[in-house]
Order: C-alpha cells, then structure tokens, then sequence
C-alpha cells in the first residue's frame, strides 16, 4: 500500500489535515460555531462553480476566496445588524448553495471535478497539496498555542478575556480566518458535503474522557490521527470512498469513546 505514490499522499494529507481539524475543532465546538464551518463548506460550492465557470484548473484558489468572503459577511452583518447568528449562517449558506447551483447549471464544459469537491477525493491529492496542508498545520499549531490562553479565555467568556486585556476583535478574526482557510483545504479531504464532521467528531470523542481543556486538545488531535489512518487504510482495503470511511471510522471512536466513558466508573470503583 506504501509504495504506491496516491497512498502516500493520501495518508500524508490525511495525517495532517485530520489533527489540525480535531485541534481547531476543541475551540469550534466550545464555542458552538459548528454551524459556521458548516456554512463556510457549503459556500465553497460557489467558489468551485466560479473557478469552473471561468475555466481554472485549479479549483482551491477561488474556492478560498469565496469561503473568505463569506466568512466576512457572516462577521459584517453580526456586527451591523441585528439578525440572529443562526438566521445570518442560513442566508448565507442557502445562497451560497444556491449561486453554485445556478452557475454550474450555466456551465457546459467538464464538471466531473465537482465531484471530488462535493464527497472528497483525498487519492486525487497532488504533493503541492500536501506541501499546502504542512503549512497550514504548522501555522494552525504555531496559533493556537502561541495564543492557548487568551483565546481559552475568550471561548469562556469574551467579557472576562477584555477586562484581561485581550483584543477580543482581532484574536476573533484571526480564528475565524484558520478556520475558514482550514475548511476550504480540508475539502478535498472530505467533500462539502462531510468535512465539517472532522471538526465535531474528534472533539466530540475526547470530551467525555478528558479531565480539563489539555487532555482535551491532545486526545481530540489523536482522534483526528486515528480517524484519518484508519480511514484512509480502509477505503483502499475495501475500495469505498474515503472521505465516508474517515467519517464512519470517526464516528466509531466516538461510540468506543462514550462506551468507554460510561464503563469507566465501574472500572476504577467496581460494587461490593
């Protein structure tokens, strides 16, 4: 399986990808923005259609774009109106959707790349790819714990890490714009459709065996690495697509995890 250059990628990105989506993701479910990546995935779709329209051949650079500039008008209309988060994060999501869906319909060259942008197609991966994904897991890590604090306290309480001096405003965007940068490269791993769930799920799986906010960092990025090798090593074993077996393999960790979690009383202190 190693020998072959497509698997070598593709566990490359995997293994990098996946940590960095369990890591940000800690900090993404603390703060219920879920929804939020989900809408920047979902927004790509526009992105995609638009370098297809254009004829690129490399879709990831409009797709970054316009997951930016719908980041940026989730973060203008919070500020500027006074709809809802969950209403602004629906508008933009349905129209986004609804932009890529009108455009691809106008389209009449080649869209079978859509298809890998939709439901994933991490052995397509090239190694500038790769190279793509080592950066942007280094500067997510560099970030996170260079800035572990302040925005530990900021997803606590926003109030409290003002009064400790922290500029709420601009540890804000900075957040918002890894993750938006982070979804956007991560969909080539996942699809729109699924890459969300590698923001939820490994968190999800290290929050009932974790102590405190470190155990839960450090068990979320390992459910990521597991999730992503075991996947990966799946999907070419049973030859089924990979981005679904991460999920499925994820998701299987998760009901491990919380077995585990119930179990464990009764293991440290069984009845008399």
């Amino acid at each position: 399986m190693l020998t072959e250059a497509y698997m070598q990628r593709a566990l490359a990105a995997a293994l990098l990808l996946g940590p960095v989506c369990a890591l940000l993701g800690v900090f993404v479910t603390a703060r219920r923005l879920s929804f939020f990546s989900d809408t920047i995935a979902h927004g790509a779709l526009a992105g995609v259609a638009i370098g297809i329209w254009i004829g690129l051949t490399n879709l990831t650079i409009p797709m970054i774009l316009f997951s930016l500039c719908v980041a940026a008008a989730m973060i203008w209309l919070k500020e500027n109106t006074e709809l809802l988060t969950d209403s602004i994060m629906a508008l933009l999501l349905s129209g986004s959707v609804a932009l890529g869906i009108l455009i691809l319909s106008l389209v009449r060259s080649n869209r079978g790349e859509l298809h890998s942008y939709l439901f994933g197609d991490l052995l397509a991966i090239e190694w500038q790819d790769v190279i793509i994904a080592a950066v942007l897991a280094a500067i997510v890590a560099f970030g996170l714990f260079r800035w572990l604090t302040p925005i530990t306290l900021m997803t606590v309480n926003e109030d409290l890490a003002t009064v400790n001096c922290v500029n709420v405003r601009r540890l804000n965007y900075g957040f918002v714009l890894l993750l938006t940068v982070t979804v956007a490269l991560s969909i080539r791993l996942l699809g729109i459709v699924l890459v969300t769930s590698l923001l939820v799920i490994p968190p999800a799986i290290a929050r009932p065996l974790s102590v405190n906010l470190r155990h839960q960092l450090i068990l979320s990025v390992l459910a990521g690495f597991l999730g992503c090798f075991g996947g990966t090593v799946l999907s070419w074993q049973l030859n089924v697509p990979c981005g679904a077996t991460i999920v499925l393999t994820c998701i299987t960790l998760f009901i491990i995890a919380l077995i585990f979690s119930k179990l464990r009383p009764r293991l440290i202190h069984p009845s008399p």
